[in-house]
């Protein structure tokens, strides 16, 4: 396909995304079996254009007057894709597959317009209803955080302690273009250009042996923050597929108790065979028995135990917008309202889990105060034996790069937040929580 005919398939996917109301994933997909003739190399840059439409989907729109799948294509080409009307009206040339010729509008508006004017939840690219909730975490740069936050994300590995070295690692994987992580000492990072395909790690010989997670730096850093020790009892709340737990354990080396549980039990299904591939040999995973039935049954017999209780939360995700874009536009209200019961429920479970001295590490993948400061001060509230860890402690586990760290992360007294614009990872808040 010609890269005008890319275009043209993307401004059908879009308009299949409008009109069916169905997600980006899914109308490329079936664009895809309708379209058999186009290869993965063109599937990988329709994807890839679609993507960056819902990333600039505002901002596209309003520099170029209208909603159409067309016109935010051509905003993005611009903004995006750094574009001038000439480069774009050479694409759209109105031949075979190509889309239609620029109208004198659209050329105008390309050249003339731009974002100096545009609101914040504009410029940033985020729902107008969440702009309050913006405003109060970041203030007057609200615009610059949402933007990064709708900027390509890299790809993210973590190498596994517990069977290699980054060193070798980084040096095996040197055909995907690996680089060390700026923060974590464990990671290495691929860079992903706009019309490229993802690599495939899992066929990579270090996957198959274990020697490599996909994980991004940011939560690969939560983990470490939590700074788990050889030899504790460590209970990770909400496992899931098991990312943290593979991190806990290397940090633990092998030595100590690790429980991994979640009160979805369907979310477990795959840690069974990646704490097998990873070599983890410490790791009990505890999945409930009964249908209505969380982690407070499946750990009845250790409470007041653990020295730490990891709880990678249930959260809306905005800070992961750089993977999911079209997430931040099917947000509603309603969504942060069950996030928030679910993240106190959860917290007061790891209550009870802890022992004296013990510590709770609360990780959220979002950048909202009220699922991060508000609701770690909340539970406060209830839970008077326990108090904010410092984050001067808390970030002291990254050695040598912990002060750079710390200054890079928005602090306050109940935790830090990791940004893309200022840590170049994905959106992550952590606090750790001591019990007296």
């Amino acid at each position: 396909m010609t890269p005008a005919a890319r275009l043209s398939a993307a401004i059908e996917t879009l308009e299949t995304i409008d009109s069916n109301r169905v997600p980006a994933a899914q109308a490329l997909k079936e664009w895809g079996t309708a379209h058999r003739f186009a290869g993965s190399g063109d599937r990988a840059a329709i994807a890839g254009l679609v993507w960056d439409v819902l990333r600039r989907r505002a901002s596209s729109a309003w520099i170029m007057g209208e909603e159409t799948p067309r016109a935010r294509l051509l905003g993005m080409l611009h903004l995006e894709r750094k574009l001038d009307a000439d480069q774009i009206a050479a694409l759209c040339d109105g031949s075979r597959f190509a889309p239609q010729p620029l109208s004198d509008a659209e050329r105008s508006a390309l050249s003339a317009n731009s974002l100096d004017k545009a609101p914040a939840h504009v410029a940033g690219d985020y729902p107008e209803w969440l702009d309050p909730y913006f405003k109060e975490v970041f203030g007057e740069d609200r615009a610059a955080e949402a933007e990064a936050m709708a900027s390509r994300a890299p790809l993210d590995l973590r190498v596994n302690t517990l069977k290699a070295q980054r060193d070798k690692v980084l040096a095996s994987t040197a055909h995907l273009g690996t680089m060390p992580t700026k923060w974590s000492p464990n990671g290495l990072r691929i860079e992903i250009s706009a019309d490229a395909r993802n690599p495939g790690i899992h066929a990579e010989e270090a996957f198959i042996k274990g020697l490599i997670e996909v994980q991004d730096e940011g939560s690969q850093l939560a983990a470490l923050l939590s700074a788990a020790k050889p030899g504790e009892q460590v209970i990770d709340l909400c496992a899931g597929a098991g990312g943290k737990t593979l991190a806990l354990a290397a940090m633990m080396g092998g030595k100590g108790r690790l429980i991994a549980t979640d009160q979805d039990k369907r979310q477990l299904a795959p840690i069974h065979e990646r704490l097998s591939r990873a070599g983890v040999h410490n790791c009990e995973v505890r999945t409930p028995k009964g249908r209505d039935m969380g982690e407070g049954d499946a750990l009845s017999d250790i409470r007041a135990t653990a020295d730490l209780v990891m709880i990678d939360a249930p959260c809306t995700g905005t800070g992961t917008w750089r993977r999911n874009p079209d997430a931040k536009w099917r947000m509603r209200p309603g969504a942060l309202d069950v996030r928030l019961k679910a993240q106190a429920e959860v917290l007061d479970r790891a209550a009870g889990l802890v022992k004296p001295g013990g510590r709770i590490a609360y990780v959220t993948c979002s950048v909202l105060a009220p699922e991060n400061n508000d609701q770690v001060r909340a539970f406060l509230t209830r839970h008077h034996g326990f108090s904010f860890v410092p984050s001067a402690e808390v970030t002291a586990a990254l050695w040598d790069k912990a002060d750079d760290f710390a200054a890079a992360t928005l602090q306050s007294p109940e935790g830090l937040l990791m940004t893309p614009r200022r840590t170049g990872t994905d959106g992550f808040f952590v606090s750790v929580l001591r019990r007296g």
